[in-house]
């Protein structure tokens, strides 16, 4: 057997037979069958396996306590120790919530709960002296933690022993049957006690362990769930972390592997007239030497007679779709059919009017199907696609439906592809007897490393260069107290013509608070900006379809000069007459999306601009946030620098207890 072959279905082996891993929870001293009833509903744990891949979050150094007078507003999460108040509740149904606070000798926090709280004022004794942890944020100009994490704190038993205690997920009904973070701990520390290292055999060559310095994997997971030490816990998260990614690594190679040597595809043998009049008389512009770097892999691929599965990544404007275009006329040229499927009716419009405008003067048949193509329009569409007198079809989900039949699909092409489900792509597959090559496209900027794992199926060409002349859109970080200046020069902007964006995040949470601070927004917008001098289009997710493209379309068709949205804009919206997008609260989204709504100005002659609107107090990593989005317009190494925030969160297990 090969190594690959070896290593894929040794990494996939997710039982243990012949060891205690299998055994059911219940089985576990401590545990026994009603416990383990909920820990199966609760936490999906129902091995012993389970339980040992049930690891803490986070640690607690029980000797770093922050008196609460002494909050730092650039920390995070703190951890102090108090006195708990007594509950109080207020507002009704999805709006309720319950309130207390903790008090020490220099001051109070509040504590705030949105949910179980019938649970919460079982669990917790007004009264009582807790060891409260959570993240410190400010309402109304007073610090409070909501759903903080609780234990009862007995001073006496604090001799400091416990450096490092682990702390487990667990939710509100556990905690209330007697099965918190601690609880769960313990029945980690009685299973560690049976395992043995024919229970946990390795499963990495020594030489490898050797070289890369690996922690054996036994003592991976002891150190994870209890080090001594952090440099402990940090070593045992590198091992199984890399564990984790090498067998998904190998698995993903041996898949890829058996698509390039099995998987059958159209050929297009040729470079015809129709690429070659194109590319040589009516290309608007030069392509860039990254374009045509990727259309030679796309040539490349497309004469093996094995299926193309390529993702094209490349930043905002940098060119994908001319490169799309040209990859259609290949097809074309060799007798096949094209389609283009787009998550939004907004940006299938756009689109299908760029390829006709670009495509005006070939003898080639472009139509657009979308969920408002209707009656006449869509019979004579459905009819002439399945004839083949339509070379080109452009639109939305509605391209994968049923009564979509193709005479003869050579490729598919997938914009946006984060947005639409595994399902939904492979429809597209099923839409010829021999599968069509596809190209899937996003303008979100991955670092490489990252793509390798996330669309290790596919094979991957970036497009790392901007056509040249294209005006770099100025960023600046603004506080609220500056929002009347960033008013007065929006107004500067309209005065020449121009148009704005002003975008309010959503707040997962709640679709209510979402909705409420959208319009509240909206409302101080209109007090900046009076109608008849302004005209103002609104687009939420509340809004029905049909009301909201209208609201779009009237910004495209600059009836109105400012839009006010949600990040429902995020992509699908082309206006080059905008020139100036503001972001309300920046500091509550990522660099990723900040990127991606800058991305929706700069698009035409103008010299264009990003404002990143925020509140006076910013975390540590929301400066840093705000710094990296002003220095740089580069989306991958905005995606570097995000994927560098995000790891002390994501890979590592930290300890969170502060000074």
């Amino acid at each position: 057997m090969k190594m690959l072959d070896y290593f894929c279905q040794k990494s996939f082996v997710i039982s243990y037979p012949s060891t205690i891993l299998n055994s059911p929870i219940s089985y576990l001293k401590g545990v026994g069958p009603q416990r383990a009833e909920l820990l199966q509903k609760e936490l999906g744990i129902f091995t012993f396996n389970d339980l040992l891949h049930h690891f803490p979050f986070r640690y607690i150094d029980k000797t770093k306590i922050t008196f609460i007078g002494n909050i730092n507003p650039a920390e995070d999460y703190a951890q102090f120790i108090g006195i708990l108040g007594s509950f109080g509740s207020f507002g009704v149904k999805t709006g309720k919530r319950l309130v207390s606070n903790l008090e020490d000798k220099t001051g109070s926090i509040d504590l705030v709960w949105f949910s179980a709280i019938a649970a919460i004022q079982k669990i917790y004794k007004p009264g009582s002296l807790y060891l409260v942890y959570g993240k410190v944020t400010y309402f109304l100009g007073k610090p409070q933690i909501v759903h903080p994490e609780m234990e009862e704190w007995y001073p006496e038993k604090a001799d400091g022993k416990d450096f490092l205690e682990p702390v487990y997920p667990s939710t509100e009904k556990l905690k209330a049957r007697g099965l918190g973070g601690r609880q769960i701990g313990r029945l980690s520390a009685v299973l560690l006690t049976h395992l043995k290292i024919n229970d946990l055999q390795e499963n990495l060559p020594s030489k490898m362990i050797l070289s890369l310095r690996l922690m054996p994997r036994l003592e991976a997971y002891q150190h994870i769930h209890f080090p001594k030490t952090l440099h402990q816990s940090e070593a045992a998260v590198r091992r199984l972390k890399f564990e984790e990614i090498f067998f998904a690594q190998m698995r993903v190679n041996l898949l890829r592997s058996q698509r390039h040597r099995f998987s059958k595809g159209v050929v297009f043998d040729k470079v015809g007239d129709l690429f070659n009049s194109f590319y040589k008389n009516h290309l608007p512009f030069d392509l860039t030497n990254a374009q045509k770097r990727v259309l030679k892999e796309i040539r490349t691929d497309s004469v093996r007679g094995r299926q193309m599965n390529r993702l094209l990544q490349g930043d905002v404007g940098s060119g994908k779709t001319i490169v799309a275009l040209l990859t259609m006329l290949l097809a074309v040229d060799n007798g096949f059919q094209s389609v283009m499927m787009a998550p939004t009716e907004i940006l299938a419009k756009q689109h299908f009017q760029t390829v006709i405008d670009l495509l005006a003067v070939l003898p080639i048949e472009v139509a657009l199907l979308t969920g408002s193509t209707k009656g006449k329009e869509r019979k004579r569409i459905l009819k002439e696609v399945a004839d083949g007198s339509i070379s080109i079809l452009l639109g939305t989900h509605a391209v994968i439906e049923d009564t979509v039949q193709f005479n003869n699909l050579g490729l598919a092409v997938i914009d946006e592809q984060h947005r639409f489900g595994v399902a939904q792509r492979a429809k597209l597959w099923e839409k010829s007897e021999v599968p069509p090559h596809i190209l899937v496209m996003t303008a979100t900027p991955i670092p490489r490393t990252l793509a390798m794992t996330a669309y290790g199926d596919l094979d991957y060409s970036v497009i790392d260069e901007l056509p040249p002349g294209r005006k770099p859109i100025q960023t600046v970080h603004r506080f609220d107290k500056d929002r009347g200046l960033v008013m007065e020069f929006i107004k500067a902007e309209i005065a020449k013509g121009r148009q704005a964006y002003i975008i309010f995040p959503l707040i997962e949470e709640s679709e209510k608070l979402d909705y409420e601070n959208l319009m509240q927004g909206y409302e101080n917008v209109i007090s900046y900006f009076p109608e008849p001098n302004y005209w103002i289009s609104m687009v939420h997710g509340r809004q029905p379809a049909i009301q909201k493209d209208t609201n779009m379309q009237r910004f495209v068709e600059h009836d109105t000069q400012i839009m006010v949205s949600t990040t429902v804009i995020e992509v699908g919206v082309n206006v080059p007459n905008a020139s100036v997008m503001v972001v309300e609260s920046a500091e509550k989204f990522g660099l990723s999306q900040l990127h991606q709504l800058r991305g929706r100005v700069g698009r035409g002659a103008e010299k264009s601009y990003c404002v990143l609107l925020t509140g006076n107090k910013l975390s540590n990593d929301a400066r840093e946030r705000m710094k990296i989005m002003v220095s740089t317009n580069n989306g991958f190494l905005i995606a570097e620098k995000d994927l560098e925030l995000r790891v002390p969160e994501t890979l590592k297990v930290r300890v969170k207890a502060v000074h």
